[in-house]
């Protein structure tokens, strides 16, 4: 196939199909449950029924618009500006720290307010985390060597968790680790060192848990939540009760009895279980499939922009799969009862201005390198030559 041939392609088809498809279907179905789940809440609480799910469209604006953006952003771009875009997070990290800056909630804090907009610095540490360690990688030249140059990034990793631990945000430093961790096997690097940072980040895992009295009551819970229904495993057994009622149709959408205050967090973190009783084994079933189908073409993006030579596009695609794959699988196994629970919420779904944000970002981000792995070149004319 010549480049005109594959020129014609690109333009019959300027952004990839399945990626647009599956992220489309995924947002919709996110925008309907947030609409359905918020409802009693935003009543009870704001005296306005819509009021939830008006800022969630509003948020949801505003994601789409900087997707387009990143879209039409040439992915040189997030390369040359990979390690700009690290210390931006963790001076964010730092800032949400300083007193008089850091909004607290629930004895985190984790938030800079910004009107009537709340920036979570973490959440766009994901991405920019992905964007550095890719440009890491590049910078190394593929050899991925065990030596004094793997302390870079791994230096890096450790402060982000750090910082992290002191908001405290536990959920966000474990999937940051693991995206890293992932995008490094999938680089290439050396079997036996891997495994060494692997075994070094499951011992953290466990040495952080048992640091604190609600991490270890929120594991035990997950062990056996209905010894405690209306203790620490309150919101489980709740979310659990609700995929009961939903069986394999559904009680109906606009139907659910738990999002009636009996299960926290049913707009955000648990929007998942509420969708599954609504919609039954059904709808729930469908989630899964479009997430697996999202992260594995993710994947299959990375594996044509290696093919081609584009190295930073393929690492920044296989982080993009993992932090979407990881997310949704800590969320959707934390409501099916399959994984602790964390506060984690669904990408592309929930409510969540940050969440949403980030996630179209890693959607535009990958929908470009689709188009730039599969389009030539355009050469530029060199004159007086």
């Amino acid at each position: 196939m010549n480049m005109a041939v594959k020129a014609r392609e690109a333009q019959q088809f300027p952004v990839d199909l399945v990626t647009f498809g599956c992220a489309l279907l995924i947002i919709t179905m996110g925008l309907v449950m947030v609409a359905s789940a918020s409802i009693e809440i935003s009543a009870e609480r704001y005296d306005n029924p819509y009021y939830l799910l008006t800022r969630h469209i509003f948020y949801l604006a505003i994601s789409i618009g900087v997707a387009l953006l990143a879209t039409g952003t040439p992915i040189r771009i997030w390369q040359k500006l990979c390690v700009w875009l690290i210390l931006l997070g963790i001076g964010l990290l730092v800032l949400v720290l300083i007193p008089g800056i850091g909004h607290k909630v629930n004895e985190s804090v984790r938030w800079i307010k910004l009107g009537s907009f709340t920036l979570q610095g973490s959440e766009f540490l994901k991405l920019f985390v992905v964007i550095y360690i890719a440009g890491y990688l590049v910078r190394d030249k593929g050899e991925h060597k065990v030596n004094f140059r793997f302390l870079e990034p791994l230096s890096v990793l450790v402060l982000i968790v750090g910082l992290l631990m002191y908001q405290p945000d536990f959920g966000t430093a474990v999937v940051i680790t693991a995206v890293v961790l992932g995008i490094i096997f999938l680089a290439g690097t050396p079997l036996v060192f891997y495994l060494v940072l692997v075994g070094g980040f499951v011992c953290a895992v466990f040495f952080l848990v048992g640091q604190e009295d609600y991490r270890v009551a929120r594991l035990e819970s997950f062990v056996d939540p209905w010894a405690d229904p209306y203790g620490t495993g309150y919101q489980l057994t709740q979310g659990l009760i609700a995929f009961g009622r939903g069986d394999l149709f559904g009680v109906g959408l606009g139907n659910s009895i738990q999002k009636l205050f009996f299960l926290p967090e049913a707009h955000t973190d648990f929007l998942f279980s509420i969708l599954a009783e609504e919609l039954g084994v059904i709808g729930a079933t469908l989630v899964i499939l479009l997430f697996c189908g999202i992260s594995l073409r993710a994947l299959w993006i990375g594996k044509k922009a290696f093919e081609q030579g584009h190295k930073f596009h393929a690492y920044v695609a296989y982080g993009a799969s993992l932090m979407i794959g990881i997310q949704a699988c800590i969320n959707l196994g934390g409501n099916l009862g399959l994984l602790p629970t964390k506060g984690i919420t669904l990408p592309l779904m929930s409510y969540g201005g940050n969440s949403l944000i980030v996630s179209c970002l890693f959607i535009g981000i990958l929908l470009r390198i689709e188009y730039e792995s599969r389009t030539p070149p355009v050469r530029r004319r060199s004159y007086g030559r």
